[in-house]
């Protein structure tokens, strides 16, 4: 008798269970959806209805995350002003503060500063501010220094800061000269060497980039 009664109650409580997981999955596509094609209508329809600002999908990607990846402002504002994690990291260790910095997505930066957690990293240990120095994103790397509580020495796993990554990385033309030229002025330490040794002064001198050796030299670079 109490099997019968047990069974009948899973019978029940099954199909339940089934349809308010389906819900769910339909709701969390909604918003991702929405995120990935910038459709800001449907975005605050999912907000209205209480749709998980943090679920993630197969990827570890939540729906801010998605609309940092598709460089979708607009919905990033409007999931952000609703409470979304801007810190929050899929499979890849992106988040969409870190992801923003190394595209050089100045107007997310800005968004997001607000709520960044400095102290998250992405897969090389680094800051946001690391790969925007590589890559020359001026506009980028001046939003982030403008906080002063910013950790412009912060060494990532291959031993380099920032300072160090724009001049290992970078081109040493005009671009990054100005990067150089905005980290000491920040207050970077240009003594800071690699795993290796090997200082800043050290690596320009060796790719003969004489603006940026003599920028460091006058900053009191060894």
């Amino acid at each position: 008798m109490r099997l019968t009664l047990l069974l009948g109650l899973l019978w029940i409580i099954h199909p339940a269970c089934a349809q308010k997981e389906k819900e769910t999955m339909i709701r969390d596509n909604t918003i991702f959806k929405a995120a990935a094609g910038n459709d800001t209508s449907a975005i605050k329809a999912a907000i209205a209805r209480g749709e998980q600002l943090e679920a993630k999908d197969a990827q570890g990607r939540t729906p801010l995350m998605v609309a940092t990846y598709h460089h979708h402002t607009a919905a990033a504002k409007l999931l952000t002003a609703a409470g979304a994690n801007v810190n929050a990291q899929d499979q890849l260790l992106n988040s969409p503060f870190l992801y923003a910095g190394a595209e050089g997505y100045a107007d997310m930066v800005k968004l997001y500063m607000p709520g960044a957690d400095y102290k998250v990293y992405n897969r090389y240990g680094g800051s946001a501010l690391i790969p925007a120095c590589e890559r020359a994103h001026l506009e980028v790397i001046a939003v982030l220094l403008a906080d002063k509580n910013f950790p412009v020495d912060h060494i990532n796993r291959l031993g380099w800061t920032a300072l160090l990554e724009a001049v290992i990385l970078g081109q040493g033309g005009a671009a990054h000269q100005q990067v150089v030229k905005m980290l000491i002025a920040a207050g970077a330490n240009v003594n800071i060497a690699d795993k290796d040794g090997v200082t800043p002064l050290q690596h320009a001198q060796k790719r003969n980039y004489k603006e940026i050796v003599q920028m460091l030299q006058q900053a009191g670079a060894r």
